[in-house]
């Protein structure tokens, strides 16, 4: 795992941005601290900062440049299924110096061209320049789980994996008043856009050829979606099939020269990961983090539970509020564009604490988005078969309304469900599934910012983001797939995750296994008896008996305390107070007031997450743009 940078220049006056690069490069050392390469050739400099993974020699090391000298590649990933294709190059007798996955992609780029992209199983953003042509390839993983950003104008084309080292080419940063309203809705800004105008990030599935300044944007992937499936396996054969498909996908990513472990945290993604993990490596290292001040967040009773029935070799870490707080501004200071969801300081410390014992570390994510394990499914399943529930849930939205709400206690959260759900049940699909996407409802930001977003462009993109939404509930997953889990989740997971110089592998993530994940009914995911129901079915009997009955949790962090206490002088007397929003003139003070005054009510509902966005916002600003 790396961090990648490149400028390709259009005029003089990009040529005299090439060595910025260097200052770019030095940005990404986190991600990469085992190593730094520049290469500059004419009209182009890349660049590459080394997490060593796969043959950790120098000979590995990056920009690597073919043996004839004409092609150079950076690359931040990895390429599982390399070996196979290795061979095949051996074969051929081409003179290989590596026993690097880098190698392997850059020959078979030089004889395939884009479509070795399809060969590819793992994750990645890349660049390769052909000094012959002139041409500059860069692409993406399918899922959006690396990062890629690029800026262009006139004078040149610069790409990075953080927005930070992007900066360093001396961009304009101009903010994207668009990004901003969307922001203080979801707590994340989605793809393409990112917080500043002309800064995109590059599409998962997607390549960008550049040849005699024309650039051009080609997909070569998508999700297999078919809102009307053909024939389907019966649910024992699609059982085995999902078994099998994701033992193979661990297998893979078990591949590394360097120490590897696994998340645990007790749910039941990450404990089936694990599981599999443990049936190839012996004595397989599990970590997990507890809260021993915020029992409501604690869930290491059933990661350890998980970790006997499997006999790995585990560790919790156990944190108190001091631990959490100690940490905040380092996530706060590490962040380049505003992205508020506050469970990235858990996941933080956790990979701080994982990379004491491990380099690599194997997650559950995207088994959510797949097999339909969030609360919102649930309540999306209910307003679609049980009509006369939702019709009597929508008459007790006045109820709901004025009972105390709140994320930080058990009936609290309750009660906030259920307004959101009887609140649901009086939209249409598009809106609803965006009401329960968000903190914010599209008109209490209007109130809160003070330019005129409610344009063309922002319905825009909104609708772009919802388009697959149809009567078939696989197109909610769809949609959670290419928002929420490209933008928030593998956002969330990369960027702490590289803060620390750790690697995160996404078994749910093998394209086999979504590609398989999408040919099967709904129903074989989520019912009346519950949610992700071929997934548990799958693996009922390598796991705990009393994980299947507990409730979902999350990472969750406790804001609404904090906020009250230990961060009130940083909300109240510095980012949020009346000089420092009067001097911006981007929000309404009024209408912070009050979600402050909301803040601090015996009524909180969900004015600790939106606020949170704004001090996650006010922190960027003042470091990025003040």
């Amino acid at each position: 795992m790396c961090g990648i940078t490149g400028i390709l220049a259009f005029t003089e006056k990009g040529r005299d941005c090439l060595p910025k690069i260097n200052a770019s490069v030095k940005a990404l050392q986190r991600r990469g601290p085992d190593g730094e390469g520049i290469f500059v050739h004419r009209n182009i400099a890349l660049a590459h900062r080394r997490l060593a993974i796969i043959d950790t020699s120098a000979s590995a090391a990056q920009p690597f440049t073919d043996h004839t000298g004409r092609y150079t590649v950076i690359y931040n990933g990895e390429f599982f299924n390399f070996k196979h294709y290795r061979e095949e190059l051996i074969q051929k007798k081409i003179p290989l110096k590596s026993n690097s996955d880098t190698e392997v992609l850059l020959y078979m780029y030089m004889e395939e061209g884009p479509a070795c992209l399809e060969k590819i199983n793992g994750f990645f953003a890349l660049a390769i320049y052909d000094n012959v042509s002139e041409e500059l390839f860069i692409a993406r993983d399918r899922y959006g789980i690396k990062p890629l950003l690029f800026f262009q104008d006139g004078d040149y084309f610069a790409f990075a994996s953080e927005l930070k080292a992007l900066l360093m080419y001396d961009i304009p940063k101009v903010l994207d008043e668009f990004s901003l309203f969307t922001y203080l809705q979801l707590n994340y800004i989605p793809s393409p856009h990112s917080v500043l105008k002309n800064v995109c990030k590059i599409q998962p599935g997607h390549y960008i050829l550049i040849r005699n300044k024309e650039i051009n944007t080609c997909c070569y992937y998508k999700i297999p979606y078919q809102e009307f499936l053909p024939a389907v396996p019966d649910y024992l054969t699609a059982q085995n099939q999902l078994s099998s498909l994701l033992d193979e996908a661990v297998q893979k990513r078990l591949i590394s020269d360097v120490p590897l472990g696994c998340f645990l945290s007790g749910g039941i993604d990450s404990s089936v990961i694990t599981a599999l993990a443990a049936r190839h490596t012996p004595h397989l290292k599990t970590f997990s983090i507890g809260y021993r001040d915020e029992p409501l967040f604690d869930e290491t009773e059933y990661a350890i539970l998980v970790a006997k029935k499997l006999n790995t070799d585990h560790t919790v870490f156990s944190l108190c509020n001091d631990d959490l707080l100690g940490n905040l501004f380092q996530v706060l200071d590490y962040l380049d564009e505003p992205f508020a969801d506050s469970s990235a300081l858990a996941v933080h410390i956790l990979s701080m604490h994982t990379r004491k014992h491990a380099t690599v570390a194997l997650s559950g994510d995207g088994a959510d988005e797949l097999f339909a394990g969030y609360t919102k499914h649930a309540a999306e399943f209910r307003i679609r078969y049980h009509p006369l529930l939702t019709s009597l849930m929508g008459l007790t939205s006045p109820l709901w309304s004025v009972l105390p709400k709140s994320r930080n206690s058990i009936i609290g959260n309750k009660v906030r469900q259920l307004q959101k759900f009887s609140e649901g049940t009086r939209l249409s699909l598009k809106d609803r599934y965006w009401s329960w996407a968000g903190f914010a409802s599209e008109t209490a930001v209007h109130q809160l910012v003070r330019s005129n977003t409610s344009s063309a462009e922002y319905s825009k993109r909104k609708d772009l983001l919802l388009q697959y939404l149809n009567p078939d509930f696989n197109s909610v997953l769809l949609t959670d797939m290419n928002l929420v889990l490209q933008n928030d989740m593998l956002t969330k997971v990369d960027t702490m995750s590289m803060a620390n110089s750790l690697e995160v592998r996404v078994p749910f993530l093998d394209y086999s296994v979504v590609n398989f994940a999408f040919t099967l009914p709904a129903s074989y995911k989520i019912a009346d008896q519950g949610r992700k129901l071929i997934l548990k079915d799958a693996f009922r009997s390598q796991l705990p008996v009393e994980l299947w009955n507990r409730p979902k949790h999350g990472f969750e962090v406790p804001l609404l305390k904090w906020l009250r206490t230990d961060l009130k002088s940083l909300v109240m007397d510095d980012l949020l107070s009346e000089n420092l929003i009067h001097e911006q003139g981007l929000f309404e003070y009024k209408d912070i007031q009050i979600l402050l005054n909301q803040l601090f009510s015996k009524n909180p509902g969900d004015a600790a997450a939106r606020i949170w966005g704004l001090v996650v916002f006010q922190y960027w600003w003042k470091k990025y743009m003040r």
